[in-house]
């Protein structure tokens, strides 16, 4: 799935001369953590995040007039310049990727330097339970098979005769090298039949742990 499929078109934005407390309002009406902050034509200067305007806000050593003049400064004094974007042909995965390896909230999205979205950690973790299936009623079942080719068509051929429907599939790595796991989401709220196929196909099923089985 690719980002343009997930993100929020409808961006709220500022400019970098709006003011600290426009921002304040904006997040606090809206419920949002961060401000695209863009020119009139939607190039993207700069960020604003909840936490660059609590960095900013004053200690309660502070008198009011100081208080009063911070809140009153432009955004260009605070905002983050140098940003992480996406593109809308990239993929989920990747942005995923990026959300992790920098530790970010948000990802602006830009097509010919202009702003043109917005996805969250939030809009990525429920892009992935969609995909996942966790959020319909189904059942969960890991498979320990060789790290050889093939072995997912072997596995899910199962499936097919059992006339099981897959919602989805993940593969992660084992511990072993030699081997990988096979995470299947069925639509079946009773896997033991499946279950005692794969086990006598010789198969290590890792769960659900079925009692009376050896795994």
């Amino acid at each position: 799935m690719i980002i343009e499929k997930i993100m929020n078109k409808d961006v709220l934005t500022l400019t970098p001369d709006d003011t600290i407390a426009t921002a304040m309002k904006m997040m606090r009406q809206n419920r949002i953590r961060h401000i695209p902050i863009i020119t009139g034509d939607r190039t993207l200067v700069g960020l604003v995040s909840d936490r660059d305007i609590k960095e900013a806000a004053p200690s309660i050593l502070t008198s009011d007039k100081d208080e009063q003049s911070l809140f009153t400064k432009p955004l260009k004094e605070i905002m983050k310049t140098e940003i992480i974007t996406a593109h809308p042909l990239d993929f989920v995965e990747e942005a995923a990727a990026i959300f992790f390896e920098n530790r970010i909230g948000c990802l602006p999205v830009i097509k010919l330097e202009k702003l043109v979205g917005m996805i969250t950690e939030a809009d990525v973790l429920y892009t992935f339970v969609q995909l996942t299936g966790a959020h319909q009623p189904s059942s969960r079942i890991e498979v320990r098979v060789p790290n050889i080719s093939g072995m997912l068509s072997e596995v899910s051929a199962l499936f097919q005769k059992k006339h099981v429907n897959i919602s989805s599939v993940l593969v992660y790595p084992d511990e072993n090298e030699q081997y990988k796991i096979l995470v299947f989401r069925v639509q079946t709220m009773n896997p033991t039949s499946i279950v005692k196929d794969l086990q006598q196909h010789g198969y290590t099923v890792l769960w659900p742990n079925v009692p009376g089985m050896s795994s």
